[in-house]
Parts: structure tokens; sequence; C-alpha cells
């Protein structure tokens, strides 16, 4: 049996462990929090190294991108350091190619138009794959990385401006401590609505769960979800607040889809912990005949 451990620093609320079959092989994985500890984060990354076959990195991201550049933050390649064996992979690989090809694949199936409604996405520089797509599709788009990532009350409309603003700021971004950039820990677990003006605005709200939920509004009554993590626990909050639609672009296992860090993980631990290129992401999705998961709530 193969294991995969997504290490997280967002809080062990959200942890569970499942074994799940591809290729043949047999996977156990884990999501284990360290509620925000870094120091908690750094020894149990020292624990596992060896002795796991690929190791997510959660909580957080390792590497932003824009316009075909990767800016690496500095703050997780100081936590990262220690893993000296086992490859730890932080999801970017399949946010380029999963997360593009799910919004093709949801424009190209009609499941949805993006290019006739309007969609949030809550922070661009996070999910590059989703957010180029959904330029690509043509509908009138918010880039929200400006207020969920920096507190700043100021929503993008515009692409080419989203894209002068990501090249001039993420260089400073990626030095920033995490505690400005990214809820972690008990921070997880609450629920501060913000920039409703925004979520109002949107049919599609798209990007990262957490930053989503950190700040949605009560009322959310026909909007559709366009996200990766989500436990049955989240899908019930949406549900209550009136999202009628909710899409993860990996694979739910036992009521759960789990983050893009750990199907990447999966997938180097299949390729004896080898890093692949975009094209080899995408021909083993082909192979695994995978599709977005469409939950009508």
């Amino acid at each position: 049996m193969k294991r995969v451990i997504s290490l997280s620093l967002g809080s062990s609320k959200r942890d569970k462990t499942v074994t799940a079959e591809f290729f043949g092989e047999t996977f156990e994985i884990s999501r284990q929090g360290v509620d925000g500890d870094e120091k908690k984060f750094v020894e149990r990354l020292a624990e596992l190294d060896g002795t796991v076959d690929a190791i997510g990195f959660g909580g957080m991201d390792r590497y932003l991108w824009s316009e075909g550049k990767r800016y690496e933050f500095a703050v997780s390649k100081k936590l990262l350091a220690g893993a000296k064996k086992t490859p730890v992979l932080d999801g970017s690989g399949l946010k380029n190619t999963l997360e593009r090809a799910a919004v093709q694949w949801l424009q190209s199936n009609g499941v949805v138009d993006f290019k006739n409604k309007k969609t949030l996405i809550v922070s661009a520089v996070d999910r590059f794959g989703m957010s180029e797509a959904l330029i690509a599709c043509g509908g009138p788009m918010c880039f929200g990385d400006l207020m969920f990532g920096l507190d700043l009350p100021i929503g993008i409309t515009n692409p080419k401006l989203f894209k002068i603003v990501a090249r001039t700021l993420l260089p400073i971004v990626v030095h920033l401590p995490l505690s400005v950039l990214y809820p972690t820990g008990e921070k997880q677990n609450h629920i501060i609505p913000k920039w409703g003006k925004w979520y109002a605005w949107a049919d599609v709200i798209a990007g990262d769960f957490l930053y989503i939920r950190r700040h949605m509004p009560e009322d959310m009554k026909g909007k559709i979800v366009l996200t990766n993590t989500t436990t049955e626990e989240n899908q019930k909050e949406l549900k209550e607040r009136g999202v009628v639609q909710l899409i993860t672009t990996t694979p739910i296992f036992d009521g759960r889809s789990f983050g893009t860090n750990v199907m990447e993980a999966m997938l180097v631990a299949i390729n004896g912990g080898k890093e692949m290129q975009p094209e080899e992401y995408l021909a083993m999705l082909n192979k695994l005949d995978w599709k977005p998961n469409i939950i009508n709530l």
C-alpha cells in the first residue's frame, strides 16, 4: 500500500484518512493539520520524511504564478527545507492542468456557461490555471486577490489590469508573513462576512474554498461554487446559504474532496516519486477518466 500524507498548516478539525485505488495501486490518503503551529509542522515533516511515498503541502501555497512566472513564498521555502527524501507537492502542477481542464470541460459540456455568467475568483494567482481558463471563456470576471489576500477593498474586473497588479505585487507578497496572507488554525473555523457586494454580483464563486468560506455571506441563493477541498459539513453550510451547485475539481473520497496537493502527491507517488510535466499530469488524468464532481445542492 502506498501512503500519501497531506501535511497542512490548517485546522486539525478537517483531518481525514481514507483508502482508495488508482491504477491498480491501493493508497492510504491522510490529511493532517497542525492548527497553524509552524514549529509543529516542521517537526511532523521531519518525522514523515522518508517514511511515506509522497507528501502534500496544505494550508498555503509554496508557489504563486503569473504569466508563466513562478514566485516562491519565503515562509514555505523555510518550512519545507527539512524534507530531504520524500517529494513534497503543493498542488501547483495540477492547478495548472486539472483546474484549467475542469473549466474547459464544464464550458464545452454545457454544465456552466462561464461566457454568460459573472465569476468572482477569490485569488487568481493561487488558481492560475483556473483563472486563465475562465478569462479565455470571455465572461465578466472579478479578481479578488487584493480583497481576499491583502484585505484591500479593491475588486479588479479588467484581466489586463490584474496581470499588471500581479506582476507588480507578487515579488513583495511572497515575502510577507503567513498570518497576513491566509487563514490558518482556528481562523479557518470562523466565517466573517465581507466583500458582500462582490458575492452578490457574481453568479459563480471560484477558487480556494477556505478563502471563499472565510468571508461568505448568509445569502448565497442561486450561486455556483467552483472549488476543490470541501467536507460534508462545508456542503451543508453552502446548501443552507442557498448555493445551488457545488463543483469540485478533485475526486470525492468518502464524502470529502481532498486538495490538489493530495492528488498531485498521489500521481507523483505512482510515478515513482518523480515530479512531472503538465502533459504528463494530463495523460494520467485522462487514463483515470477524471471529470469534475457536480453536486446539485
